[in-house]
């Protein structure tokens, strides 16, 4: 599942010889701030009528008739898509050029944007094709990106990528197991896993939630890094196949529900890009896998479990069984008081009508931490929206008969609700965001395809680079 290199190793290039040009002209810019352009080439751009309008592109031709580069149209500088610097654009060629090496022409603003942006780009899943597909175009990295950053960061990427893109005929709680091995080997991090009716004590949710399935349900803990240096933890919902339960999805509601275990994606994904670039921090990892079948053994509506935390919930519905998972593994993490606990999940349809397939909703009491994520993502075009943990929607998870119901008997504040579901089992840690993601592209843009996306995981990790510098172990 995990190769120690999970992209091409013609991506990037330090050097190539004859490489193509890129140039990049903003919407409004006089074609004479290009460098290197031939006349011919101008008049060519000109009678192409070629203006810099954003994700707009020309193939230059050189004067043997071979193509000589590609001119992209950054449009007014901020038009990355979904949001952020215009170097973002980059990715789009990286889907649609000919093979062969690729440099800037000149100096490029937000390198590293434009480096990783040209890697997210050129990512396809090519697991079930009969025919792989040719080689992606290589770029020779500009100054100024971080050759190893630019590596890690797009590998993070695509190892989330191919998690989620993979069904649930080849990905169920053992395989998502396998890849966390996987990852803890190549960064030498422990790994300890608790799996079957092993979890009926500890994480007795989680085992209500996946004792249907022929696969067993485990909760998965890696942990990276020394004891003493600021602890990083990250929980993700790894529901490998949602079916609804006995409150069954209608077959529309499933077509998508391979990708219902993207928290657990994401929270690996970042977690390599964590490790790789060897941030000082003691991270942890934890991931509720399960999947959530329908059978004789199944949990059942206005059943009441008992939580890792010793709370009880009845459940009114579960197709809400995510947040079960995530409260015993937000239990465990929160035990001992981590320095920031971020939780990603695939958890609410809500989120999406509130904010649409490309923001995920943020939630966190802490209001710099959420400037921080929110600046981050909106940096890299990896954005989220912060949405508030509404005291007055606690009525919302009321039960008569335990200390809460896991869903809300009305059909507003879905995504919030859920959110304050989850925060009455964090207690200790000294900072906590919960992040709603969607965990899909549901068409393709410029930086990457139609398919599964770790979303916030770049963002994150953002954060945590500015956050904690290599070699201090300190916050800067």
């Amino acid at each position: 599942m995990l190769a120690e290199n999970l992209i091409p190793p013609g991506l990037f290039l330090d050097q190539a010889k004859e490489a193509r040009r890129i140039w990049l002209l903003g919407e409004g810019q006089e074609l004479d701030v290009l460098p290197g352009l031939t006349d011919a080439q101008r008049t060519w751009l000109r009678s192409m009528d070629f203006k810099g309008a954003a994700r707009k592109h020309v193939l230059l031709p050189g004067e043997d008739g071979a193509i000589a580069g590609v001119v992209l149209g950054t449009g007014n500088g901020q038009n990355g898509d979904p949001c952020g610097p215009s170097a973002l654009l980059v990715g789009q060629l990286a889907s649609s050029l000919p093979p062969g090496g690729y440099a800037f022409a000149d100096e490029v603003e937000a390198a590293e944007v434009a480096a990783v942006a040209w890697g997210l780009g050129a990512y396809r899943f090519r697991r079930y094709k009969s025919n792989g597909g040719d080689e992606p175009p290589g770029l020779v990295l500009p100054a100024g990106a971080d050759k190893a950053a630019v590596k890690h960061i797009v590998e993070g990427v695509w190892l989330g990528r191919d998690l989620i893109n993979t069904p649930a005929s080849d990905l169920g709680p053992a395989e998502i197991e396998a890849a966390a091995r996987s990852l803890a080997e190549r960064h030498a991090a422990s790994l300890t896993v608790v799996a079957g009716d092993d979890l009926a004590v500890g994480f007795p949710m989680i085992h209500a939630v996946g004792r249907a399935s022929a696969r067993a349900p485990r909760l998965i803990d890696l942990v990276w890094g020394a004891a003493d240096a600021p602890k990083v933890t990250l929980v993700g919902k790894g529901i490998c196949f949602d079916t609804g339960g006995l409150d069954v999805k209608p077959a529309s509601g499933m077509l998508l529900m391979k990708k219902d275990m993207g928290g657990a994606a994401t929270a690996l994904a970042l977690a390599h890009m964590i490790m790789a670039l060897k941030l000082p921090v003691r991270l942890r990892v934890l991931i509720p896998a399960a999947e959530n079948s329908i059978g004789g053994n199944a949990f059942r509506p206005g059943d009441v479990l008992k939580s890792r935390s010793g709370k009880t919930v009845e459940i009114g519905n579960t197709d809400a069984e995510g947040r079960l998972v995530l409260a015993d593994a937000l239990t465990l993490a929160d035990e001992e008081g981590p320095d920031r606990l971020i939780s990603f999940a695939t958890l609410t349809g809500a989120a999406r009508v509130a904010l649409g397939p490309d923001v995920p909703p943020l939630y966190t009491d802490d209001d710099a931490f959420a400037a921080e994520l929110v600046s981050a993502g909106l940096s890299v075009g990896d954005p989220m929206w912060r949405m508030p943990f509404w005291n007055g929607y606690e009525r919302n998870l009321d039960s008569e008969v335990a200390d809460m119901n896991n869903v809300s008997e009305g059909s507003f504040a879905g995504s919030v609700t859920a959110a304050l579901f989850l925060r009455r089992f964090v207690r200790n840690a000294k900072a906590f965001a919960h992040l709603d993601i969607y965990g899909w592209r549901p068409s393709a843009r410029p930086l990457g395809p139609k398919g599964g996306e770790p979303h916030t995981a770049r963002a994150v990790f953002e954060v945590l680079r500015r956050a904690y510098q290599p070699g201090t172990g300190q916050k800067s």
